[in-house]
């Protein structure tokens, strides 16, 4: 099962949406987005972009507008961001530190583009892991450096911790010790 289906599963389950209803809404039969759910159909680009939006993790309310805070205000090298998506949500001063690029540029963007061999490495292995299925909350593994100026990675361990936001999403807290 690839993310997004999970992740749209997950999105249904939290609001009572039936398949039917949000296949609708997202402009499919129930047969299509019921394959995606499951993983026996591959999403097209238009599809990831149209769920991506969707399905996006948000610091809307007051509970998650508390974890943005305790994030920005951590003095551990930690930053937020959406499980789903990679956009940056929240990033702790030690962490903006070690960035070249000013916060409020990358606020919101994906992060994917920074991520070294091994964070990519982990994030494939997340499925197998039960990362999607509530299994494991937690992921530890050893990172390496990237080439990047803006958003440098410095070897070290990195953990992975999975947290839910108000509104069902998922959030991934990544921290580097």
């Amino acid at each position: 099962m690839n993310e997004y289906g999970r992740a749209l599963r997950r999105w249904r389950r939290m609001r009572g949406i039936k398949q039917s209803h949000a296949a609708e809404l997202l402009g499919i039969t129930q047969a299509t987005l019921s394959r995606w759910e499951c993983g026996h159909h591959r999403l097209t680009e238009e599809a990831e972009r149209k769920l991506a939006q969707l399905l996006r993790a948000r610091l809307d309310s007051a509970g998650d507008a508390a974890l943005r805070r305790l994030v920005e205000n951590s003095t551990q090298q930690v930053h937020l961001i959406c499980d789903l998506t990679h956009r940056l949500l929240a990033a702790s001063p030690p962490r903006a530190i070690t960035w070249t690029v000013d916060l409020a540029d990358i606020h919101g963007r994906s992060l994917w583009r920074f991520a070294t061999d091994e964070i990519r490495a982990a994030e494939s292995r997340l499925g197998e892991l039960g990362w999607y299925d509530d299994v494991v909350a937690q992921v530890r593994f050893d990172n390496g450096a990237n080439d990047s100026a803006e958003v440098p990675i410095e070897p070290g361990v990195l953990v992975w911790e999975r947290l839910q936001l108000s509104d069902g999403t998922l959030a991934r807290l990544v921290t580097s010790l």
